[in-house]
């Protein structure tokens, strides 16, 4: 993968590729955290750790755990306003800086976009759907491999899907790979597209074409089958390599 600045520009190696989708999955894979990130990023003026406590009902100590957490990664500065005059020092307060994350969280209007989605889905004739929405998965599922890959060469299936479900957590799936019956399981316990997929259950193709995109980057593996879907009342979504 090559650094962002291109001059100078070399690959990952495995070790540090692994070392950047870790820091990516602690900063993003805890739900309220992804939510306080894109509260912040939401007042220019920055906040407080007593204002996220206030609006997403938690304690003064766990909201800044968050926003340390996430400031820690560089998400996000901190800084101390100048005093207005007042008695007092002024709270420290939390904004976001100009990293970006490698593997973007959602944004809360993707939210009505998956939603229109699924409706412009089930206009086409089921089959014709899901063929569409899987190859729209597949090719966004390469492209993010793709900034994933260490150029050392194609990983074993095992490692590559360890990776998948490290990305795949960081953009709102709870995911992660196991062993299960002599073959390799990607287990998504929880998904973005979970309320809509149970409307349109196509939209889970998306999804599926994500995993077979990324799978044939990383691994050069295409064959996975579906045992289970969450949309369809299942425990979880699991896909088998």
């Amino acid at each position: 993968m090559e650094t962002p600045s291109g001059e100078g520009s070399r690959l990952l190696t495995d070790a540090e590729f692994s070392a950047a989708v870790t820091a990516v999955t602690s900063a993003f894979g805890d739900p309220t955290r992804r939510r306080i990130y894109l509260y912040v990023r939401e007042h220019a003026d920055g906040v407080t750790a007593t204002e996220v406590a206030a609006e997403f009902a938690l304690h003064a100590n766990v909201a800044r755990h968050h926003l340390d957490k996430l400031a820690a990664g560089g998400y996000l500065t901190v800084f101390v306003p100048r005093p207005a005059g007042g008695a007092g020092r002024p709270s420290k307060r939390y904004r976001s800086s100009a990293v970006e994350a490698s593997f973007a969280p959602p944004r809360r209007g993707d939210d009505l976009l998956v939603v229109l989605l699924g409706r412009a889905l089930a206009l086409l004739p089921p089959a014709d759907a899901e063929a569409m929405a899987e190859e729209v998965g597949e090719d966004y599922g390469r492209q993010l491999a793709t900034g994933m890959a260490s150029g050392d060469g194609q990983r074993s299936s095992r490692v590559a899907l360890h990776a998948i479900a490290d990305a795949l957590t960081a953009h709102g799936f709870e995911a992660h790979a196991e062993a299960r019956g002599g073959s390799l399981a990607l287990i998504k316990e929880s998904c973005p597209f979970f309320t809509t997929a149970q409307q349109h259950p196509v939209i889970c193709a998306v999804d599926r074409g994500i995993v077979r995109g990324m799978l044939a980057e990383l691994s050069g593996t295409t064959d996975t089958r579906e045992q289970s879907s969450r949309a369809l009342g299942d425990d979880a979504c699991v896909t088998f390599v």
